[in-house]
């Protein structure tokens, strides 16, 4: 090649080079400040996300496992466990009754008698005597001491019932959600048959959004095909009837069926008038597992609607015409055609009510009675009640971690891809 040539074309070379640099950097620059806009957009959603959501949740999780009450105020005896203290001098009974003392001039005894019932119940009183009778003993307590207070502190299970309460982290949390508890040599056993009560309570739970979810499924798809099917008027119409429940309060409404589902309410009215049953033999549909589940029903209906119409208003009318042009019947037209179609709204919807139904509180509370309790009202039970607040967080993060194995299993087998909501 001819050196002048080379010559000549080198400073254009060096010009498109510098040229393409600059615009790949003004590009790169560009998207930069593009990505920037759109996480300040989305910032505000994260930030309420991680207030209202994650944090919460890692709280009430930090709760189910750690709780340093009473190795706050019960130093001294946590002190005389941990050190496996238990010599015939009787370290962890003095150290007992010296803490019980203090708690009892610093005003914090009912704490420590609440922490020590819930964990062994019929414990409160026998703390706050104890205490009471320490603080005004002449000599150190020892075991026999105890004994002479209340024969309880003489049972094997107390000391180790005591190493594991003033132990920050713990499981029995998790364990009393599962109706388990440890014995007196620390192994996990079942609990006593007459105390079984958050196993079965769950399996009810899901029984009963299944039931909800299904029954959605009955009265909602016809309600939302006929909204997606007929005309525009009509539609209207009948989604102003869906749409109805949102615009009352969830209280009111359960209120209401509790006057309609009462013995002397409109529902047995009617069924008196048409003869189904007699005026002396009315039924009985109120506070009971028959309230939890038309009250629940009526009130997670919207919310199986709404996703379905979105999908069926999107399936063009030519496929049930073309379909029917081939021969087909309106039912197999509707079945082998428009039904596969919709299904993708039919998970969405019930996936919601699902959901929505395994957290529900207030309406079996007022609807269900004891036979329609759910797990939410046990949780409820043990914040407002027992305030056991270790045990109501384990079994928060128990419902929430079968919620999210219900919908890992679904997307496993169905797919969230192909959940739609329009």
């Amino acid at each position: 090649m001819n050196p002048v040539t080379i010559a000549e074309s080198g400073p254009d070379d060096s010009h498109e080079e510098q040229w393409g640099a600059t615009l790949k950097s003004r590009v790169q620059k560009a998207r930069r400040r593009e990505t920037r806009k759109s996480f300040l957009l989305v910032l505000p959603v994260i930030v309420f996300l991680l207030l209202t959501f994650v944090v919460p949740i890692a709280k009430m999780f930090e709760v189910s496992v750690y709780d340093a009450t009473l190795r706050d105020l019960l130093p001294a005896t946590a002190r005389a466990l941990d050190a496996g203290s238990r010599d015939a001098a009787g370290q962890m009974w003095k150290a007992l009754a010296r803490d019980l003392v203090t708690a009892r001039e610093n005003g914090k005894i009912g704490l420590v008698a609440s922490r020590l019932n819930a964990e062994r119940s019929g414990l409160r009183s026998v703390v706050e005597r104890t205490a009471r009778r320490a603080a005004t003993a002449d000599e150190a307590p020892t075991a026999q001491w105890f004994a002479n207070v209340d024969p309880v502190w003489t049972d094997p299970g107390v000391i180790p019932m005591l190493a594991r309460a003033t132990r920050p982290f713990t499981l029995d949390n998790y364990l009393a959600a599962l109706d388990f508890r440890r014995d007196e040599q620390g192994s996990i056993v079942s609990q006593p048959e007459d105390s079984r009560i958050y196993r079965s309570l769950y399996l009810k739970t899901f029984l009963v959004a299944v039931a909800v979810t299904a029954l959605c499924a009955v009265l909602g798809y016809p309600i939302a095909y006929l909204m997606a099917t007929r005309s525009k008027s009509t539609a209207n119409k009948l989604m102003i009837l869906v749409l109805v429940p949102f615009w009352t309060s969830m209280l009111v409404r359960v209120t209401a069926w509790m006057v309609m589902l009462q013995s002397q309410g409109v529902v047995n009215d009617l069924l008196v008038l048409a003869g189904v049953v007699n005026d002396h033999n009315r039924v009985m549909l109120i506070y009971n597992l028959a309230g939890t589940l038309i009250s629940m029903t009526h009130i997670l209906l919207p919310f199986f609607i709404l996703p379905l119409y979105s999908v069926m208003v999107a399936v063009p009318p030519s496929y049930m015409r073309a379909a029917q042009s081939l021969g087909a019947g309106r039912f197999v037209s509707f079945w082998k055609v428009y039904f596969p179609i919709t299904l993708p709204g039919v998970g969405a919807g019930g996936l919601l009510v699902l959901i929505l139904a395994l957290g529900y509180y207030i309406t079996p509370a007022l609807v269900g009675g004891q036979s329609g309790q759910m797990i939410s009202n046990m949780i409820a039970f043990n914040i407002q009640t027992s305030l056991n607040w270790g045990l109501a967080a384990a079994l928060s993060i128990v419902l929430l971690v079968a919620v999210l194995a219900l919908y890992f299993v679904y997307n496993r087998m169905v797919g969230a891809e192909n959940l739609k909501m329009g």
